[in-house]
């Protein structure tokens, strides 16, 4: 672990090492979300359209260093690409749903009926 040493302080993360993991951490996030839409099944990208819990950043960051600012650019556009996608999909689906549902319970075909009017 890097380390930034005062007197008498313990040891600390620096600025860059907890950027680092707060970067990861999101990376994370970003492929377990494609790696679910190219899983393509509707219930499970249906299920990151109702997480409970919003990402919250840590507090103890800081700003962001200098020489991390443009992987942090790059993660965004990555993350806002996905969740578009993921909002498509869940779009999709519910739509394929709708229809699925009219087509079930929609009246069924009329059938033929024949009378005998010799009687």
């Amino acid at each position: 672990m890097t380390t930034d040493r005062r007197a008498g302080d313990l040891p600390r993360r620096t600025p860059n090492r907890a950027w680092n993991e707060a970067l990861e951490a999101l990376e994370g996030d970003v492929l377990d979300a494609q790696e679910t839409l190219a899983r393509n099944r509707a219930e499970e990208i249906a299920a990151w359209g109702r997480r409970a819990t919003d990402w919250v950043p840590p507090s103890n960051l800081g700003p962001i260093p200098d020489d991390l600012r443009e992987r942090a650019a790059q993660l965004l556009q990555h993350q806002l690409a996905v969740a578009e996608q993921l909002v498509e999909r869940i779009t999709q689906s519910g739509r394929q749903r709708d229809v699925a549902a009219r087509m079930s319970y929609a009246p069924s075909r009329p059938v033929a009926s024949f009378i005998d009017r010799a009687m």
